[in-house]
């Protein structure tokens, strides 16, 4: 992971981004102080797909839609 001061980045975003754009990670600093980190784009609905899977490793039918023993507000 490269680090870059804020004022670096700002005289050369063009190069950072693309930078982050191939793949490379990049921290932003000011005083030392880590501010954020530049990453490579994420494919949007690759990550929601992967986020779904991961949820149905866990899920169960009718799991936030039927209380087990409470009586809800909603159901009288």
């Amino acid at each position: 992971m490269e680090t870059v001061n804020i004022s670096d980045l700002r005289a050369n975003l063009l190069k950072y981004l693309e930078k982050a754009n191939s793949g490379q990670h990049i921290t932003v600093t000011t005083n030392g102080k880590v501010l954020a980190t530049l990453s490579p784009p994420v494919e949007q609905r690759e990550a929601a797909k992967n986020q779904l899977r991961a949820l149905s490793e866990t899920a169960k039918i009718r799991d936030v839609t039927s209380p087990i023993d409470v009586d809800w507000d909603a159901n009288q």
